[in-house]
């Protein structure tokens, strides 16, 4: 089992920057894919991005790509998330996810282990 702790949110201009960050509980933490997800006001939560456990593959949604980058440090058992070139519809509260299957670290439904969410507010 892995406990996931966010923080790094906060309130920026559109256009500005921000970093996430993710720290991981546990001795494992390299052999779980990590992920980022994002839940609007009024709206389902989304994938974001994610990581392998090995960090050798990434994935992003079609509208970060580009903007967002992912990352982690095993050695720190934290994954981050580098968001520059902000846009207010980007505005969400943006959870960490964790799940030792990689074929489940891109879906809410099949994640196993979620963060309790950090608020990114992008002001127009």
């Amino acid at each position: 089992q892995v406990q996931l702790v966010e923080s790094g949110g906060g309130l920026v201009q559109a256009g500005g920057s921000l970093r996430l960050s993710c720290a991981a509980s546990g001795r494992t933490f390299s052999s779980y894919n990590m992920g980022w997800f994002r839940q609007a006001p009024g709206k389902e939560r989304e994938f974001v991005s994610a990581i392998r456990w090995s960090g050798g593959s990434t994935y992003y949604a079609d509208s970060v790509k580009g903007r967002f980058t992912i990352s982690r440090d095993n050695a720190k058992n934290t994954v981050y998330l580098q968001m520059n070139s902000l846009k207010p519809e980007d505005t969400a509260v943006y959870y960490c996810a964790a799940d030792l299957e990689t074929s489940s670290i891109t879906s809410v439904s099949t994640v196993h282990y979620w963060g309790q969410g950090t608020q990114v507010t992008v002001s127009s």
